[in-house]
């Protein structure tokens, strides 16, 4: 008798397929090269985050004798096998992709080489690079009874070594060393073309280390040389309400991240049964160890497909963000705005707009105050330095800095300081709680009264990353907006009580129920036989209670549409359950990352701009906000984005009711959502 399934899809396994669409991005051939390579390296990177966090999670359930089913029907041990299996499916298909992508490499004249294919010639000057670059920079690590197996870092690559000393005797055991690839150079070393050869060669930095092996162990000889890798628990464990100092007790914290219990290893194919059992032992891994087939660790790919000189056929065809034609109407940003909202579509339309509304900001003399978050921000930011500019002018100037950005803590903290530095009051947000809103308020003295200058996104404030996600903008002064704008701020800095909030849905405390409103709404509205339907565009679907209340408008007749990049455990397409609910994900060049919800509102239509997924993170423990859009040119511009996205028959996967993905397959003319979007004209006028 068959196992009755569960309305809902876990998360854990729904990421599992997300990874898969990335990797079949790198499998798909009419994707150039370089690109393939590139989603290879975004599909390492993404699993190691995986590992470190979610699976690190669900170890920690299970070492505490956690046994509880999930509301999708895991307990912890269950779900950790089947994680691991698909994970190791999956790393096996990684690297068949990977060789195949090597071949297709080399017919284009660009070859990774293994020591024995080179000549003389080359093997002179790799050994050259080894002897003046490389040597100095190494530390062999011996172990021994007074040598401590030494500490390991996450994700970095090592050689475990086994030596056999001079005139050792026949039958014992071999000596252990372990050798940190050094990440500050290259993985790929360059080889030196062969005579009369156009070819780009190159070979792995731990191989040529493995060479000159003997260097490192003067009076040793190599008995095995394998790389391998240890990813840790990456988790920051904060004590936010005992902390004195938040930013302090972060610092802590990341220290201790470099001790963080380890989650997987990884081992080269082959390694010595001896060198195997030493990691066993002293890393504690039993069922964690993954054997790959290649080189470890292929998120180098993505920066040597970057770096890679030339080749621009095996890339995808660059793209100019046009720099938004309604800024350049008047002499300057506030004056358009005082007219018009503003929309800006990245990456087609240029983020460098809003970097000249803060700059415009710092250097008016009529500004009196600028607040701002900030989550994510790119290592050279021009945001930063005019925030700063503008608190040495002698402006108020106030920007919530979010310590706790998975991964982004330390740079956040230099960020902070900097700013602190300045002049800025630099705030680190509420007790418990990230803040993921992306909002700037500007408010500028004009004519005997006081104006608000807002921008909204659904994108974090990095104008490298701007680049690469689809993400949305919306620059307005309409006063309700900066109403909410101004009380929002005076939340998050001071002890204002809860806001009535006119425009915004602001989580933890109201966006919840404002959506479950809305979707209820759009239930009255099937009911009394009046158009009934919801667009709903995230990068993930994960909250019980959300779905929950989806199936109940699906049920009451909504037609639902959802637009969902990564995790979904909503379950669509099940008869009596989820018949009137469609969900797609897209994964193509850019990362689609713009939260857009529409409602039908009885032919009213309403379409807001969110920071939030629908995750129970985003909805009960972060400061997230959703943002009307008044102006109904500028709705209808989102929804020729939504459709977009609703028509792809190129990259866009449909989730089935069993929880798989299949590309959508239709009869209308093939149309690529990402592509078509390049036309501004085109999405602007789409429907």
């Amino acid at each position: 008798m068959n196992k009755p399934m569960s309305p809902y899809v876990n998360r854990d396994l729904s990421w599992i397929e997300f990874n898969r669409r990335v990797l079949e991005e790198a499998q798909d051939a009419d994707n150039p090269l370089l690109e393939r390579a590139k989603f290879l390296a975004i599909m390492s990177s993404n699993l190691d985050e995986f590992m470190s966090v979610r699976v690190a999670g669900i170890q920690d359930q299970i070492k505490a004798g956690y046994t509880k089913k999930d509301f999708t029907g895991y307990t912890p041990d269950g779900l950790w096998k089947r994680l691991m299996r698909r994970a190791s499916q999956m790393v096996t298909e990684q690297y068949k992709t990977y060789r195949e992508v090597l071949r297709g490499l080399n017919k284009e004249g660009i070859s990774f080489r293994s020591m024995d294919e080179l000549n003389p010639m080359q093997l002179h000057a790799v050994d050259e690079y080894f002897h003046e670059i490389v040597f100095p920079v190494l530390t062999p690590m011996a172990v021994d009874q007074s040598r401590p197996f030494p500490l390991l870092h996450t994700r970095e690559l090592y050689l475990a070594v086994l030596l056999s000393p001079d005139g050792m005797p026949p039958g014992e055991d071999p000596f252990f060393a372990i050798i940190q690839v050094p990440s500050i150079l290259q993985r790929l070393v360059p080889v030196p073309s062969r005579t009369n050869s156009k070819k780009m060669e190159f070979v792995f930095l731990e191989e040529l280390i493995e060479r000159h092996i003997s260097t490192l162990f003067y009076g040793h000889k190599s008995v095995d040389v394998h790389p391998f890798r240890l990813t840790r628990n990456a988790d920051l464990t904060l004590n936010e309400e005992g902390a004195e100092d938040l930013l302090e007790e972060i610092e802590k914290e990341i220290r201790r991240r470099r001790w963080g219990l380890p989650v997987r290893l990884e081992v080269g194919k082959g390694m010595h049964p001896y060198a195997l059992q030493m990691l066993k032992e002293e890393l504690e891994q039993g069922d964690n160890i993954i054997e790959i087939d290649g080189p470890l660790d292929l998120s180098f790919l993505m920066k040597f497909s970057v770096s890679l000189p030339g080749y621009e056929s095996l890339r995808f065809e660059k793209i100019e963000p046009f720099y938004p034609q309604e800024f350049e109407k008047l002499d300057n940003i506030f004056a358009v705005l005082r007219q018009e909202d503003v929309l800006l579509y990245h990456p087609y339309e240029s983020f460098e707009a809003v970097d000249d509304f803060v700059m415009e900001a710092a250097e008016d003399p009529d500004v009196l105050a600028i607040k701002m978050t900030l989550y994510r921000v790119s290592g050279q930011s021009a945001l930063v330095q005019a925030l700063a500019a503008a608190a040495e002018a002698g402006k108020q100037v106030t920007v919530v800095v979010e310590l706790k950005a998975r991964f982004d803590e330390e740079r956040n903290i230099a960020w902070a300081r900097q700013l602190e530095k300045a002049g800025c009051h630099v705030v680190y947000g509420l007790v418990g709680l990230k803040t993921h809103a992306k909002i700037t308020l500007v408010v500028r003295r004009e004519q005997q009264m006081l104006r608000r200058y807002v921008h909204v996104g659904t994108g974090n404030y990095n104008g490298n990353t701007a680049k690469l996600y689809t993400d949305i903008g919306l620059f307005t002064s309409h006063p309700v907006i900066g109403a909410d704008a101004s009380a929002l701020f005076n939340e998050v800095t001071g002890y204002s009580s809860p806001y009535e909030w006119e425009a915004f849905g602001v989580a933890p405390t109201h966006l919840k129920q404002k959506l479950f409103t809305l979707i209820e709404r759009e239930q009255k509205h099937a009911a009394a036989g009046k158009p009934a339907r919801i667009i709903a565009k995230m990068n993930s679907l994960s909250n019980q209670e959300m779905i929950d209340k989806l199936y109940e408008a699906s049920q009451a007749g909504v037609k639902i549409e959802l637009i969902v990049r990564g995790v979904c455990c909503l379950r669509p397409g099940v008869e009596g359950l989820s018949e009137n609910i469609r969900v797609i994900s897209i994964v193509d060049r850019f990362l689609e990352h713009s939260r857009i919800v529409y409602f039908n509102n009885g032919g009213e239509e309403e379409v807001y701009l969110s920071s939030a997924d629908w995750m129970t993170r985003n909805l009960t423990r972060r400061i997230e906000l959703m943002c009307p859009v008044f102006d109904a040119r500028l709705r209808r511009n989102l929804v020729s984005i939504l459709q977009l996205n609703l028509d792809d028959n190129i990259k866009a996967r449909e989730l089935m009711p069993s929880g798989s993905y299949e590309r959508v397959r239709n009869d209308l003319p093939p149309m690529r959502s990402q592509f078509e979007a390049k036309n501004i004209r085109k999405w602007k006028t789409y429907r």
